[in-house]
């Protein structure tokens, strides 16, 4: 293969899942590491990729980038659903408990997949059933929960960010530091080995913060665009996770730190 076909397809699969690893490249093209660095700075060059620890992301992806939730809806759909089936999973259907319910389109779905398990199940006879209470700050998954029966909303209030249609500043966070829910699903714009989850907004960035300290599990929702990334802001390490719920297996380094932080990856 030809050092100009190979780089095209480089391209292509950095356009495609957002980032590539330098490991991964060597093995797929079957060339040494040396060889991929040097195709990357080819591509760097030429406004195609922008090279990062370990691999290379899209030219546009900056720590900053953050698309509105509307676009990032029709996005793997099909790894989102399948995601959030293995959360619903976790919900006991017949135990009353709380949960928490982060912004996000993933969890979104894990929301509507909840609304409807919780519409259909009767009671067990022997009296009302206890209503799942979910805490949410997010606009549209208060939509979707609100007039469920067997569910009772609570919102944290705030300032509303448009872009991701979540409430955020001080009293968001303030009142999460007031709950203690029974299991939190988060989601989060990246998961990396040593900086441990982010996102580009810190005002988001300190939300999340409250919700990880705040619940007595945490259980992250990513699809394996997020893996191996860092945005702007930490707002959790590793350490912090119980569950990481995603689509594909993540890469060795970030697998061992995962392991070593204890956390259980769940394949969807």
């Amino acid at each position: 293969m030809f050092a100009e076909e190979r780089q095209q397809q480089i391209a292509e699969l950095v356009a495609g899942t957002g980032r590539v690893s330098v490991t991964h490249l060597a093995e797929r093209f079957r060339i040494t590491t040396e060889t991929v660095r040097r195709d990357l700075a080819t591509l760097e060059n030429a406004g195609t990729v922008r090279r990062v620890h370990g691999g290379a992301v899209a030219a546009n992806r900056f720590s900053t980038t953050e698309e509105s939730v509307t676009e990032r809806a029709i996005q793997r759909p099909d790894q989102k659903i399948r995601i959030a089936e293995a959360a619903l999973a976790l919900i006991p259907r017949t135990s009353p408990g709380s949960v928490l319910i982060d912004g996000g389109t993933t969890t979104e779905v894990l929301a509507d997949l909840l609304a409807r398990r919780t519409a259909v199940e009767p009671s067990d006879g022997t009296g009302p059933r206890a209503d799942l209470v979910a805490v949410t700050h997010a606009l549209p998954i208060a939509s979707r929960l609100s007039s469920i029966p067997g569910i009772a909303l609570d919102i944290l209030g705030g300032r509303v960010r448009g872009i991701t249609q979540v409430a955020v500043g001080q009293s968001t966070v303030e009142a999460a530091g007031r709950i203690r829910p029974d299991i939190a699903f988060i989601g989060t714009n990246g998961i990396h080995a040593s900086f441990g989850l982010s996102t580009p907004d810190p005002e988001e960035a300190a939300v999340k913060a409250a919700f990880v300290h705040s619940a007595r599990r945490i259980v992250v929702l990513a699809d394996s665009s997020k893996l191996d990334t860092e945005t702007l802001v930490q707002f959790a390490s590793l350490k912090d996770l119980d569950t990481l719920i995603t689509d594909s297996e993540p890469g060795p380094e970030l697998a061992a730190a995962l392991e070593d932080a204890g956390v259980d990856v769940v394949i969807a």
